[in-house]
């Protein structure tokens, strides 16, 4: 019997992991190129540089392999590192917070999961209502676990911090998220995410600061 973390095991998963990502890989390029109607297990098998038989041991089918590029990218959304800390004032709290999101949510390349989904999701519910819940949904309610400990503070009046937490965040957006997810214009720049992000700020603070 060989142990589990014998090194010819760890070599074969990390073998695999390693082909995993070069598939995955691969078909991000095929479905931001044609979309996810008209993407194949072929083109994408062509693009990953593997076999389809290859292809077929790591994944079922294309809606087997859409979702894990969607659980990669909630993934590596949720490592990205807002800075909630209670400590900070809110008022720096949400500049870098803003600021750092939509750079994350606009930068070139990053909407092509997006679009992907919302052509989706009215065929395939659960696969939008997944993406909201692990990546969206993650972001609101962080931000609103944030808020929540400053109205206990007393320094936000706010009476339901989720919903506060959605409408910043959606004001960060305005003029920016749109545009750029339907190809209307290019991923904004740091001095425009800037205005747009002190604006949203000095909307929300007026709303919601106590003092």
């Amino acid at each position: 019997m060989v142990a589990a973390d014998h090194p010819s095991l760890r070599l074969v998963s990390e073998e695999d992991n390693s082909k995993r990502r070069q598939i995955l890989e691969g078909a991000r390029k095929v479905f931001m190129d044609l979309g996810f109607d008209g993407a194949s297990m072929g083109e994408i098998a062509r693009a990953a540089g593997v076999s389809k038989g290859t292809l077929y041991v790591y994944f079922a089918d294309k809606n087997r392999l859409f979702e894990a590029i969607l659980e990669q990218e909630a993934q590596e959304q949720g490592e990205i590192a807002f800075n909630f800390d209670p400590g900070r004032d809110v008022t720096t709290t949400l500049h870098e917070f803003g600021e750092a999101y939509i750079a994350l949510i606009c930068r070139p390349g990053g909407g092509s999961a997006i679009r992907t989904v919302m052509a989706i999701a009215e065929r395939m519910p659960e696969v939008g209502r997944r993406y909201y819940e692990r990546v969206l949904e993650k972001t609101i309610n962080r931000l609103a676990a944030y808020l929540d400990i400053h109205v206990r503070l007393e320094e936000l009046a706010i009476e339901d911090c989720p919903l506060a937490a959605a409408q910043f965040m959606l004001m960060c957006q305005a003029s920016l998220f749109l545009p750029f997810i339907f190809q209307a214009a290019p991923a904004p720049s740091p001095e425009r995410i800037r205005h747009v992000v002190e604006s949203a700020v000095r909307m929300f603070l007026a709303a919601y600061q106590t003092k």
